[in-house]
This record gives C-alpha cells, sequence and structure tokens, in this order.
C-alpha cells in the first residue's frame, strides 16, 4: 500500500521537486546531526575563550618586556637618599604588578624578625607554598610576601603568611624581582 502511494507521488511530482526535495531532506539531516554532535561534544566556545586569555597574556608579556627593557640594570627604588636608580611613582606601580618573583635574599630578609616563619622555613627545607606581589591601590604601596606551611617538631601542621611592603626591586635586564620586603 505504501508502495503504491509512493509511486503516485512519485508519477505526480515533477523530477526537478523531487531531486530538491530530497537535497533539503539530506541538509536537514546534516544540520541535525552536527547540532547533535554540538551538544554532546561541543567544545568551540571554550576554545576561543582560551585563545582569547592567550591573546591578552601574549599581549601583555609583550607589554612587560617593553617596560622592563627600559630599566637599567641593577638596584631599583623609589624613595630618596638613595644611590640606585630611583623610579617614578608610575614606574614603581608598574614594576610592582609585572614583578612576580620573590628570590630567596628577599624572604630570608623578611624572615629575620618573624621567629615562627623562620622555625617553619627552615624545619620544613625552605619550603615557600605560595608568593605574592600585588599593588595596594588604597595606600599606593607595593605589597609582597609569602606563604610557609608546615610543622616545627612534629607538632601540629601550621600556615604562616610573610608580608610587607617592597623598598626596592632588583632588575636583571630580563626580568624584576623583589629586593626587599619591609614587614615590621
Amino acid at each position: 500500500m505504501k508502495d503504491r502511494y509512493l509511486n503516485k507521488l512519485r508519477k505526480l511530482l515533477p523530477e526537478p521537486v523531487r531531486q530538491f526535495s530530497g537535497l533539503a531532506s539530506l541538509m536537514f539531516i546534516i544540520i541535525l546531526s552536527f547540532a547533535i554532535l554540538n551538544v554532546f561534544f561541543g567544545q568551540g566556545e571554550e576554545l576561543v575563550e582560551k585563545m582569547k586569555k592567550e591573546e591578552i597574556r601574549i599581549e601583555e608579556a609583550n607589554k612587560l618586556s617593553k617596560i622592563i627593557s627600559t630599566l637599567p640594570s641593577g638596584i631599583l627604588t623609589f624613595y630618596d637618599g638613595s644611590s640606585n636608580y630611583k623610579l617614578s611613582k608610575e614606574q614603581y606601580e608598574k614594576v610592582c604588578k609585572i614583578t612576580k618573583i620573590i628570590p630567596q635574599r628577599a624572604v630570608m630578609g623578611a624572615n629575620l624578625i618573624n621567629f615562627k616563619a623562620t622555625q617553619i622555613y627552615n624545619t620544613n627545607g625552605n619550603q615557600i607554598a605560595k608568593t605574592f606581589v600585588n599593588w595596594d591601590k588604597e595606600e599606593s604601596k607595593c605589597i609582597a610576601g609569602y606563604v610557609l606551611s608546615g610543622s616545627v617538631d612534629g607538632g601540629e601542621k601550621e600556615k604562616i603568611t610573610v608580608s610587607g611592603e617592597v623598598l626596592n626591586f632588583l632588575s636583571t635586564g630580563i626580568d624584576t624581582r623583589v629586593y626587599f620586603i619591609k614587614n615590621f
């Protein structure tokens, strides 16, 4: 019965209409298939977001490289009375924002007045859990610090954050580093 109705329909419709309807149904099936696949495996938007973030990161890195290349190598300060290169307020803020490295020297200097931090640092193999360098907008100061995590004499595990104002930076020509942290 279906064959008889399909044969009648084929005879009634001209050949171009039948071909167009076949093409339209094939396109509909393909589009529907891709829509279903996109629902299950749709990674396109996430990939575009990752690419945009990477482009922004590369652009920022290029800007930072330009800033670093304009600075002289050596110790950079922002206060009067220093024989080192003095940064302007704008340079001080920019250098603070681009600096991510806190070397061992700055950590040891900041530990001098915090006995508990020195104990945890020495007992746990000089391990630092996290470091940070942030610009404090309210105070217009660069704040650097680190988090120590560990136990002293087999006791309870403790976490100590040591932070303070960055008094000067060290420019190596390739990057900038925190040189001294004032935390008292």
